[in-house]
Parts: C-alpha cells; sequence; structure tokens
C-alpha cells in the first residue's frame, strides 16, 4: 500500500439528487479484502445502468451518503495479507453482493433474502465510481477475454442468470421476452442456450431492437410502434393463440417482462400460456401498481416470478460472456467520463444509450 495515494477522485451522493466528485481516503483492506483500480493503465470501466438512475432518484434500496457504482471492472494493485489467488495486475470483475450468512434466510441456503443484505454502489457499501475500491476475494473474477467496457456487463448478466435459474425452462419450451434493454438481451441468449426453443422479443422499434437482430438474440422480433403499438400485440396473440405452444406438445410459455413498465407488466399475464409463468425481471418504481383477476391466475394455473439481483451466478456468466458464447458488441454505446456524470443519468433517462459506462483512462 506503500505507493498507493492517500486519496483518490469518487463520485459521491449526499442525498438523491444531490451529487459531487470529491476527494476521499483510499478505503481501508478488510481481512480477505482485494483492491482494485478502477483507474489502471489501460482503460477500465464501472458500468451505468437503469438502477443507477433510481438510485439517483431515492428509489430502489440505496441508502446515503453512498459513492454508487455496482458494474466494477478494475485490476488488482493489492491484498490484504490473507488473501491467496489473487496477483498485482490481474483484471476482474466485481460481485457487488455482501451477505451475512447468519441471518433467518441465509442459514437456510436463501443467501439473496439476507436481512442484512448490503451491495456496493447500492447499499451500505461503497461502488465503483471512483479511482479505486475494495472487495472481499471471494467476490472477484478473473477476466481473460472480455474489453472491460463489456466486462461490465457482467454484473447485469448475472442477474440474468439468476432470473434463468429462477425460470428453469423446460427444453423445448416458448418465451416471450418483452424489452430489448441490456439485461433483457443478455436474458434472451441465457434461454436459448438453456432450453428455450423459439424465444420472441417484442420492444419498441428503434437501435435495441436492432441491436437485439444483429446480436441473434432471438428467432422472432415484434418491433411495437411507440405511439400505437396496440396492432402489434393484437397481431401476437393472433399468431399464437395457445401462447406460443405449437402442435400437441404440451411446452410451457415463458413470459418475461423486463422493460420495467408495470403498464405492460400487467397485460403481459395475457399472454402467459395456461399453465405458464410470468417472470417480473424489470426494475419498477416503489409506488408501482398491477392489477390481476385471481381467477386468472388459479384458473390458468399461472406462476408468477419474482428475479431480483443475483447470488453465485458470477462463475457461469463469467464462462459465457468472456469464452464469446453470449454476444455482447454494441450494447455498451456510451462512455463518459467520471466528470460527465450528469450527462451519463441524462443519456439513460432519455434513452439515447443503450448502455452507458464510466470509464477511466
Amino acid at each position: 500500500m506503500a505507493s498507493l495515494p492517500k486519496t483518490m477522485k469518487a463520485l459521491r451522493y449526499e442525498k438523491p439528487e444531490v451529487w459531487d466528485i470529491v476527494e476521499v481516503p483510499l478505503p481501508t483492506l478488510r481481512p480477505g479484502d482485494v483492491l482494485i483500480k478502477v483507474k489502471a493503465r489501460s482503460l477500465q470501466a464501472c458500468g451505468v445502468c437503469g438502477t443507477d438512475l433510481h438510485i439517483h432518484e431515492g428509489e430502489f434500496i440505496a441508502k446515503f451518503p453512498l459513492i454508487p457504482g455496482h458494474e466494477t471492472v478494475g485490476e488488482v494493485v493489492a491484498v490484504a495479507d490473507d488473501v491467496k489467488g489473487f496477483q498485482i495486475g490481474d483484471r476482474v470483475a466485481a460481485d457487488n453482493s455482501e451477505l451475512c450468512g447468519h441471518c433467518f434466510y441465509c442459514r437456510r441456503g436463501q443467501e439473496l433474502l439476507c436481512e442484512d443484505f448490503k451491495a456496493h454502489g447500492v447499499l451500505g457499501l461503497d461502488g465503483g465510481f471512483a479511482e479505486y475500491t475494495a472487495y472481499p476475494q471471494g467476490k472477484l473474477f478473473k477476466l481473460h477475454n472480455i474489453s472491460d467496457v463489456d466486462a461490465t456487463l457482467i454484473e447485469p448478466a448475472s442477474c440474468a442468470m439468476h432470473g434463468l435459474e429462477k425460470i428453469a425452462p423446460k427444453a423445448g419450451s416458448h418465451a416471450l421476452l418483452i424489452g430489448a434493454g441490456p439485461t433483457g438481451l443478455m436474458m434472451a441468449q441465457f434461454l436459448r442456450h438453456n432450453g428455450v426453443s423459439q424465444l420472441t422479443i417484442a420492444a419498441p422499434e428503434g437501435s435495441k431492437m436492432e441491436l437485439a437482430k444483429s446480436l441473434d438474440a432471438a428467432d422472432f422480433y415484434v418491433p411495437l410502434s411507440r405511439s400505437n403499438p396496440a396492432p402489434q400485440w393484437e397481431q401476437i396473440k393472433k399468431d399464437n393463440p395457445y401462447g406460443f405452444d405449437i402442435g400437441k406438445r404440451k411446452r410451457a410459455i415463458e413470459v418475461v417482462e423486463a422493460s420495467g413498465s408495470s403498464k405492460v407488466l400487467e397485460d403481459a399475464i395475457n399472454y402467459v400460456r395456461r399453465g405458464g409463468k410470468l417472470v417480473c425481471y424489470g426494475v419498477y418504481p416503489s409506488a408501482a401498481r398491477v392489477s390481476w383477476p385471481p381467477s386468472k391466475i388459479f384458473g390458468d394455473e399461472i406462476t408468477i416470478i419474482g428475479s431480483f439481483s443475483e447470488t453465485y451466478m458470477f462463475p457461469s456468466t463469467v464462462d459465457y460472456l468472456d469464452s464469446g458464447k453470449v454476444k455482447t458488441k454494441g450494447i455498451v454505446n456510451k462512455t463518459f467520463k467520471l466528470e460527465q456524470w450528469g450527462e451519463a443519468l441524462e443519456s439513460i433517462r432519455n434513452k439515447s444509450a443503450i448502455k452507458a459506462a464510466i470509464v477511466f483512462d
């Protein structure tokens, strides 16, 4: 640590919507911690996503004051004395969650529901919108092939991998995915690699839908009109009267709502085949509400699934993305320096960015 500076530049929120670029002390290493230099010799990055916009607005589960940034990629520059398996110079991606291991849920193997859940850049722990950040060695994963900017997709892709685990699609199943944002595009590819033989993406017409096609993320694409999508939704029903089921095989239909629109989520239940699953996968405002007829859920035996964050999904996700089996090219289409944080947020708000990242060079 002797050769490292004593302070670093960081983006810090005192409360929702109140932020500044400040000088703060370097993180203090706990036993088992690894210090990552987000600003390194080569380009390093921390992803920006819709969750960061929710945090900015005081939504989600964030606590302040806070250094945000939960999709961190960097270079190892120091390790605690008891760390094994990491060396100075390793390129790593960081799993942002830290769990207590001893609460009611952790003791039952449901760590994601931890009563003392903490997450770097979100809840209780500072994140990667800084020159340096520290993580436990068990939360770091080495990278070999994927670029630093594209590696910022590993954290949201891990959330998609957790969603896949919750959905558990049967071989040959058909699915409709609503929304073509970054994590939705990851989810689409995971579904196609893991049992879904026919995937349809329905999303607003424009750059995200064109990107989905370039990534070969689905079998069928339904570009939705931004002014009047009703005719396209009606056509989906007409073309798939049994919820995308073809022939006499009883294939379950999964509908994954990944747009984050509660209005779309409310209507999504009407596209689930009888006996199928509806997955609430988008990030919705805390005040959002939906209204579903219990008789439909009961009579059609529809399973409604929530999928939030991830636990233990980084190893398989890194394998998929670092090997190139899941495509990432073009998803991160805007990068910003830390001083351009306001512009980065606006690019998420006005949807000019498919995916943005803060870069240090």
